[in-house]
């Protein structure tokens, strides 16, 4: 039996080893790929295109943003009504957000059955607004809230059109959208915002069904994570810096089980010494290349 520890959204150090150069050709991706039963691990970096920002990349949000953590949302009812305040603005430009090439790249892979799975870390959607059925959402998504009392979940929209009734006079500019969906708010507009509690319980503490920084990725969601790279035959990273161990340990998993890991990024990853091959292309253009390029290939795995 595996031993696998728990699993925390945290960012730790950076790893070192020998690591293959970065290219631009897509042909070892096509040749992996083309034999099918490959698992997709994609995050931020494929949703950019979309007008996502990413967390890490060159204009990287953490730059200038400090993410929600678990304990703060928990423990303080001011970091609450902070981050609702802002999430009350910011998560409907993530909600408008259409998929982008890459997305639909993946799901037309995924429905042609060179996919055997998709994970992600993202928590937009964008997958599932694509076509891509059965997307693992490692990190949950912004579209759920969960109340931490009764544990009941409901649709955010649901909670929107009952923030905007407790907050009828409540207005602010969005200066920027962060990628866990709240944008930059000053303090005064902050401080006159009511929050409200769980529609089910009437008293439970309301949280989007994602997971914060320094909390724990739920366990069935990640022994399900560790399933389809058991059953897949190699690992494709799209977008993703691995930075987090909550990526980067599937990563580790299918190198040590002999299954090739293959990197799509721009830039470098936590995750390039364990990779067979790593691309360095824009992912919207190097997707849509990779299914037009499998597609001439025709039905017939590639050896």
């Amino acid at each position: 039996m595996r031993t696998r520890p728990t699993l925390t959204w945290t960012v730790t150090g950076e790893s070192t080893g020998e690591s293959p150069p970065r290219t631009t050709s897509l042909d070892e991706v096509v040749r992996v790929v083309a034999g099918r039963r490959v698992v997709v691990l994609s995050g931020a970096g494929l949703s950019t295109e979309s007008g996502i920002p990413d967390y890490r990349g060159a204009e990287g949000s953490l730059r200038r943003h400090t993410p929600m953590t678990y304990d703060e949302f928990v423990g303080s009812e001011a970091g609450r009504r902070r981050y609702w305040a802002r999430s009350h603005l910011g998560w409907r430009t993530i909600a408008r957000a259409s998929p982008n090439d890459g997305h639909l790249a993946v799901a037309a892979l995924r429905a042609e059955g060179y996919l055997s799975g998709v994970i992600t870390q993202n928590v937009d959607g964008l997958h599932q607004a694509a076509g891509t059925p059965g997307v693992v959402e490692l990190h949950g998504s912004l579209d759920r809230v969960i109340c931490l009392g009764c544990r009941r979940t409901s649709a955010r929209e649901d909670l929107d059109r009952r923030l905007r009734a407790a907050n009828p006079e409540f207005g602010g500019t969005a200066t920027r959208i962060n990628p866990d969906g709240d944008v930059e708010l000053a303090d005064e507009v902050v401080r006159g915002f009511r929050l409200v509690a769980c529609g089910g319980c009437g008293s439970g503490v309301l949280k989007p069904d994602v997971v914060f920084f320094g909390e724990n990725v739920p366990r069935s969601r990640v022994e399900r994570c560790y399933r389809l790279v058991d059953e897949a035959a190699a690992l494709l990273v799209l977008g993703s810096s691995l930075t987090v161990m909550s990526g980067l340990r599937f990563v580790r998993y299918a190198a040590k089980a002999g299954k090739p890991v293959l990197i799509v990024n721009h830039g470098e990853t936590r995750g390039d010494q364990y990779a067979a091959v790593r691309v360095d292309l824009p992912l919207g253009r190097a997707l849509t290349d990779l299914t037009d390029l499998i597609a001439r290939l025709g039905d017939t795995p590639v050896e």
